[in-house]
C-alpha cells in the first residue's frame, strides 16, 4: 500500500529548532488561528473553556464576564494552560501549541491595559453584539504571558526536527 507520507513512517528526529526558527513558528501559528481552550483549575475542579482569542507576541488575550467560572478559577488560580491547534486533516498537518503561564485580569483602569488593548479587535465583538463601534468596550481583559511553550508540529519531521519542540521565556 503506498504512503501518502513516507516521511511519517521513519524513526522520529530529536533535532531541535533554533530559537528564532522556533518563535517564528510559534508566532505564526498564534496570529493564524483565533480559538483556543483555556485550562484553568479552581475550588470546584479543572475547566476548559473554548474562547477566542488575539495574540501579542506570546501573549493571548480576551475578554471574561466577571462572574464567568473561568474568571473564578483564575481568582483562585491564576496558573493556566492554553491550548492552540491548527485544522486537521492527518497526523502530516497537526501543528498545535500549549502554552503555560499566569493568566491576569486587567479592570478597565489598570495601567497596563493599554499595551495589550491596542492589540485587542474589539470592533469584532461589538459588531456581533450589535454595539457601536465608535466606543470602546469596558470588558475585563484577560492576558496570558507565556512563560513556556510546547509546539508541536508533525511537518518538522519531514525536515529533519522533532515534532514536539520547547520554548521559555528568557529572562
Amino acid at each position: 500500500m503506498p504512503l501518502t507520507n513516507s516521511w511519517l513512517s521513519g524513526p522520529t528526529p530529536t533535532d531541535r529548532l533554533e530559537r528564532e526558527l522556533l518563535e517564528e513558528r510559534i508566532l505564526n501559528l498564534l496570529s493564524s488561528q483565533n480559538m483556543c481552550v483555556l485550562a484553568t483549575a479552581g475550588p470546584e475542579g479543572p475547566l476548559a473553556t473554548p474562547v477566542r482569542y488575539y495574540p501579542l507576541g506570546f501573549a493571548v488575550m480576551f475578554t471574561a464576564a466577571p462572574r464567568s467560572p473561568k474568571l473564578r478559577n483564575i481568582a483562585a488560580d491564576s496558573r493556566v494552560s492554553v491550548g492552540i491547534f491548527a485544522p486537521l486533516v492527518g497526523l502530516a498537518s497537526s501543528r498545535g501549541a500549549q502554552l503555560f503561564g499566569t493568566a491576569r485580569v486587567l479592570e478597565p483602569d489598570d495601567p497596563d491595559r493599554d499595551k495589550y488593548w491596542s492589540a485587542f479587535r474589539w470592533e469584532n465583538e461589538h459588531a456581533e453584539r450589535g454595539r457601536s463601534l465608535s466606543e470602546p468596550p469596558s470588558d475585563t481583559l484577560v492576558v496570558i504571558e507565556a512563560d513556556r511553550i510546547v509546539y508541536t508540529e508533525h511537518w518538522l519531521r519531514r525536515e529533519g526536527f522533532a515534532p514536539r519542540q520547547f520554548w521559555r521565556r528568557s529572562r
